[in-house]
């Protein structure tokens, strides 16, 4: 009988672990550590976070790493097998969002650098949720989950596998007020120059009407001249083409 260890893990981890000779370990740890859903002290270790980071890729595999971060408990433990954390306004990017629209798996890595020196890995797969929707099936949601900051949806994870990071050359952070720096604003911080803005062009329906009139135009003239109209761009975004 398959054991549930077993279902842990990816095909190519697996594949290096035969090949490295670590296949037994590897299932010991997946048999000792981890588990399709958040134990009662997973819960309260995720309840007294106040970051976490997050791993996720688009349609085509192209991968982002983010950060986020809030008052202790931030991310909502709904339940054993499911977890939300808000999304405010920021830069209007939306990346990690925005990735979630194509490829719903996320990865959340929460990491204790103050007291129990040791993290939690978290994958699952994620939807957006509104506010109102998901506070209607769970009330007991915070109504300001960081003060003065207005939620503009939720990240809804549910829990497909929860293990530890071990605590190995985790640094120990000592909290302390911020302190207030006199430098460049945050947008001039990495000298990044602007792209200048690309002049407007009209859309690919005016040249090819502009075609047909002088198409039409060289016909009246007893010209056979071919008009040659360019076909539509498409739009790249870090190698991956879309339509």
């Amino acid at each position: 009988m398959t054991q549930p260890h077993q279902h842990f893990g990816s095909a190519g981890e697996h594949q290096l672990q035969r090949e490295h000779g670590t296949a037994d370990r590897a299932a010991e740890f997946y048999r000792r550590q981890v588990r399709p859903h958040l134990t009662a002290q997973m819960r309260d270790f995720i309840a007294k976070q106040s970051m976490v980071f997050l791993a996720s890729a688009d349609s085509g595999g192209a991968c982002d790493a983010s950060f986020r971060a809030g008052p202790p408990g931030f991310v909502q433990v709904l339940d054993d097998h499911t977890l939300a954390y808000p999304e405010y306004k920021g830069n209007g990017v939306l990346a990690s969002a925005g990735n979630i629209t194509e490829n719903p798996h996320l990865g959340l890595l929460f990491m204790d650098f103050t007291h129990e020196h040791l993290g939690l890995h978290v994958n699952g797969t994620a939807h957006l949720r509104p506010d109102s929707a998901l506070r209607l099936a769970h009330p007991q949601l915070p109504v300001e989950t960081a003060p003065g900051r207005k939620v503009e949806f939720w990240v809804h994870v549910s829990v497909d596998e929860a293990y530890i990071h071990c605590s190995k050359h985790i640094p120990h952070l000592v909290p302390a007020p911020r302190p207030r720096l006199e430098r460049v604003r945050d947008a001039e911080f990495f000298h990044v120059e602007p792209v200048p803005p690309t002049p407007a062009r009209p859309s690919w329906a005016a040249p090819a009407a502009a075609a047909s009139v002088a198409a039409a135009s060289a016909a009246a003239d007893g010209e056979r001249e071919p008009v040659r109209v360019p076909p539509p761009r498409r739009a790249w975004r870090f190698g991956v083409r879309r339509a």
